[in-house]
């Protein structure tokens, strides 16, 4: 998870957007969203406010950065409307009784990528084309960061491991930091390698200090595809007080994802101006890896819910008695038809 950057990242603020021509401001609604950390995870977040699609869908939406299950937290509070969250915590969450309601699936795979030194993928004998289960047989031993423990990045790095027989547990060493500390890290071989969401795997790979061990969003581990990965949630009473605002709302990320999958170059330019202090030619790489987990249908499904909670359960980071057995009264899929 991201939560600040050495790299410049550019905080979560609007863009000054001009208003479209024509476009009725007397009935706009007021709602709000909190997005946990920045990513371009949250690209379709980014683009709905950049591109004036909010607008256009009538909706005056406050944007607020709270770091981590602070995000979910905040709705579930009461003090935001909506959040964008992984379908873990989502299906966690209801588990211990926090019921959330889920309208939109906005990324349909694990958004993390892991990156393993150059110079220990060369001692491995990496080469193109070898098959997951043997680059992951090199983590034997190796030092690896993550953001957190437990978290999906986490998972990431566990199912990874196991694929080449490796025990996550006991034959790799954790080392939990932020990950603007990650790069330097790696640079100065105090890790072996770091897995991630985008972008901040992607500035290793393009100096040359790491090579790519694993891709959520480049098509490993397909088995958890699709995957509500990422979910637009908000409170049921927010959909059945403020029917129309849950409608635009999913209705603005469905327009977001369509944007991203048919308008590429838009979209990049539209991202470029917010990461403005980020080398344009990485944010051009991690918006091209990023891209190919939008999915053009945004609608939830029991499917991908399941995969979801498949995918912290076979890591390890859920129990299989805490799986949630039943979906009912926990998403819709009306409002992105």
């Amino acid at each position: 998870m991201i939560v600040a950057s050495r790299l410049g990242l550019v905080a979560a603020v609007a863009l000054s957007l001009p208003v479209a021509p024509g476009l009725a401001q007397t009935n706009q609604l007021e709602t709000s969203i909190a997005l946990p950390t920045i990513s371009l995870t949250f690209a379709t977040s980014y683009i709905a406010e950049d591109a004036g699609i909010w607008e256009k869908e009538g909706l005056k939406v406050s944007t607020r950065l709270i770091s981590g299950v602070g995000a979910p937290n905040a709705v579930i509070a009461g003090s935001i409307d909506f959040t964008l969250m992984t379908g873990s915590t989502f299906a966690r969450a209801a588990v211990r009784g926090q019921r959330m309601f889920a309208i939109a699936n906005v990324v349909d795979r694990p958004m993390v990528e892991f990156v393993l030194r150059k110079d220990l993928a060369e001692a491995a004998g990496f080469k193109p084309g070898m098959s997951l289960a043997d680059r992951a047989k090199a983590l034997r031993g190796k030092t690896i960061a993550i953001d957190g423990v437990q978290s999906a990045v986490h998972a990431f790095m566990m199912l990874v491991a196991r694929k080449g027989g490796v025990d996550p547990e006991k034959d790799i060493r954790l080392s939990p930091m932020s990950p603007a500390s990650m790069l330097p890290a790696l640079a100065n071989k105090g890790i072996d390698g770091y897995a991630a969401s985008l972008p901040w795997t992607t500035q290793a790979l393009a100096r040359g200090d790491a090579v790519m061990l694993a891709s959520g969003p480049g098509g490993d581990l397909p088995e958890y595809t699709p995957s509500a990965y990422i979910v637009l949630a908000t409170r049921a009473q927010v959909c059945q007080a403020r029917r129309a605002v849950c409608e635009r709302m999913a209705r603005s990320f469905k327009a977001a994802a369509q944007f991203i999958n048919e308008k590429p170059e838009a979209a990049l330019d539209l991202l470029k101006k917010r990461f403005r202090q980020m080398d344009p030619a990485l944010v051009a790489a991690a918006f091209e890896v990023s891209r190919a987990a939008t999915p053009k249908d945004v609608r939830i499904s029991a499917k991908s819910l399941d995969n979801s909670q498949q995918y912290n359960v076979n890591a390890g980071v859920l129990k299989s008695e805490d799986l949630l057995k039943s979906y009912d009264g926990l998403f819709t899929d009306e409002f992105v038809r």
